[in-house]
């Protein structure tokens, strides 16, 4: 019991050391721009527990009123690139900020579209996906709770929370409601309490 305390007291004390910056704001603006003003869509992309993090993050935003993607980074080089339209913004995923599939996706991206702006999460701020970024949201970069030290545990949590961070806060700037959450909602207990509290 003590050891599962332990576990919970670091993952805690990770989200709380989340840095605090200016990119949350820069963020979410950004989003509120592109996506609900302009009419383009959040393109989320990672690769490996990042990338299923990329694509809860990209679900969460469709739900709440903001039209999300999830671009797998390999798939991209073999054609799926094709789905960057103008007014897109590129939220991507790396904890080392090095990692291969996603540095390339940028340069890629780049090259499809040199107008088109990214917003990465890393636990490296001096990587070279953090120095490619129009804005970097560092994660803090926390030790893995995992007792190797190696499987990504506590750096995926704070990826989970900073997403969840974006998403509400996005949800204050665009005033989205209940009514048009049940739209989105059509079906389980979400759907079914969202019809209720809009009636």
């Amino acid at each position: 019991m003590e050891s599962i305390k332990e576990l919970l007291r670091r993952e805690a004390e990770a989200v709380l050391n989340i840095p605090v910056t200016p990119a949350f704001g820069q963020a979410v603006d950004l989003i509120v721009e592109q996506v609900h003003q302009r009419r383009g869509k959040l393109v989320t992309s990672g690769m490996g527990k990042a990338g299923q993090i990329a694509m809860n993050i990209a679900t969460t935003f469709c739900s709440t009123g903001i039209p999300s993607v999830f671009l797998h980074p390999s798939e991209a080089q073999h054609g799926d690139l094709g789905i960057l339209q103008e007014n897109d913004l590129l939220l991507l995923i790396s904890n080392s900020g090095k990692t291969r599939e996603i540095v390339e996706l940028t340069e890629l991206a780049r090259r499809l579209n040199p107008e088109l702006k990214n917003i990465v999460i890393t636990g490296n701020p001096d990587s070279p996906l953090a120095h490619a970024a129009d804005i970097c949201i560092a994660t803090g970069h926390p030790d893995e709770v995992c007792a190797l030290g190696m499987t990504p545990t506590t750096s995926t949590t704070v990826m989970t929370v900073i997403g969840d961070i974006l998403v509400v806060e996005t949800m204050k700037k665009t005033r989205f409601t209940i009514e048009e959450y049940s739209k989105r909602h059509h079906g389980g207990y979400l759907g079914e309490r969202s019809r209720e509290l809009s009636r």
